[in-house]
């Protein structure tokens, strides 16, 4: 890690990502994405003792801040690279951001989803004009398919977070968050799975105002499986962690090489959140922000609402923090979706 004036620098394995490539990101996501709002909450700002500021990309184009990565990974690439369309794996909004962004380009777009994905996303991808192949469960499930198609199709691999062009497309993110708020902000929580969205935040951010604290959200999953945090206090991957079983279905990657290098250096710590504390964090934004954010989403509040929050960043000395709102593909296909949560983390 290098800094070169006010221009952060990061070199990981002959990877180099700096505030110019999250600059030049910003110049082809802002041709097809939206500059989200920044929203306020009295209620919610009270219960945590501090100010929050809510980056509401659940108002993103495809629900989730994921079309940013997509973008800047598709219509950076060659046209000799993007002959054959465009491959990829996601849970569900990764995928939705790859095939929009394929549309857009003209390109087709081929998804391997796991069995489990929430029907809204699995529509949405199709509504897309996705090309869907669903796989098992695990990671080598994903990886296997797509290389099969990637043997059969020649198309290129768009990776959902692990990659210089997905974190820089994320890290716009970061650069919007910072002007919105111009008294500054003393932190910003945001929930990590693959970390992604969590590197490119943090490098854009820290690039600005190297003494602003980034903080991790991950769900603890009814099996224990938090492996950001087992990570950070190890001081190296946990690269056999489990996945989480987890409502929180879009943090359940884990992190590559790339984007554990950045966590491990940028990242000031993690906050693990319960099942519960997801559930009430959802209805909590539904009822007082009259916004649907889905489970992945709230765990940043979740974060924020914590006693371990409280403990390890008071809101006397950091009074201003930043939350990610990260998605709002909420599956409501059951009529009282609060209990029906509820009841799928409690049968884990």
């Amino acid at each position: 890690m290098t800094g070169q004036g006010e221009k952060l620098l990061f070199r990981e394995e002959g990877v180099e990502l700096s505030l110019d490539d999250v600059y030049d990101a910003r110049e082809i996501v802002s041709k097809h994405a939206k500059v989200t709002p920044v929203f306020t909450n009295s209620t919610i700002s009270g219960l945590c003792g501090r100010e929050l500021f809510f980056k509401m990309e659940v108002f993103q184009k495809t629900g989730s801040f994921k079309i940013r990565g997509a973008l800047n990974a598709i219509f950076s690439m060659t046209d000799e690279q993007a002959k054959n369309g465009v491959v990829t794996h996601s849970s569900g909004n990764h995928a939705q951001a790859t095939a929009l962004a394929a549309k857009l380009r003209g390109i087709p777009a081929y998804i391997v989803v796991p069995e489990n994905a929430p029907k809204v996303k699995v529509a949405a991808i199709k509504g897309y004009g996705g090309n869907i192949t669903f796989c098992g469960l695990t990671m080598q499930d994903r990886e296997d398919a797509c290389n099969k198609i990637q043997r059969e199709k020649g198309s290129h691999f768009v990776a959902p977070f692990n990659a210089k062009e997905t974190i820089c497309g994320q890290a716009t993110i970061g650069l919007e968050l910072m002007e919105q708020t111009e008294l500054g902000l003393d932190a910003i929580v945001v929930p990590i799975s693959g970390g992604g969205m969590i590197s490119g935040i943090a490098l854009a951010a820290k690039s600005l105002n190297p003494k602003i604290k980034i903080i991790a959200a991950e769900p603890r999953g009814v099996n224990d499986a938090a492996d950001a945090h087992k990570s950070k206090a190890a001081g190296a991957l946990q690269v056999d962690a489990v996945k989480p079983k987890t409502l929180a279905d879009g943090l359940q990657a884990k992190m590559g090489n790339l984007t554990w290098a950045v966590v491990r250096d940028l990242v000031d710590d993690v906050v693990v959140v319960e099942e519960a504390e997801i559930v009430s964090a959802m209805q909590l934004v539904y009822e007082r922000m009259k916004v649907v954010v889905e489970p992945s989403g709230a765990v940043g509040v979740a974060a924020a609402l914590s006693e371990e929050m409280a403990a390890k960043f008071p809101p006397q000395s950091f009074p201003r923090v930043g939350v990610v709102l990260c998605g709002g593909n909420a599956d409501f296909s059951v009529v009282d979706f609060w209990a029906n949560w509820t009841k799928r983390w409690q049968s884990f």
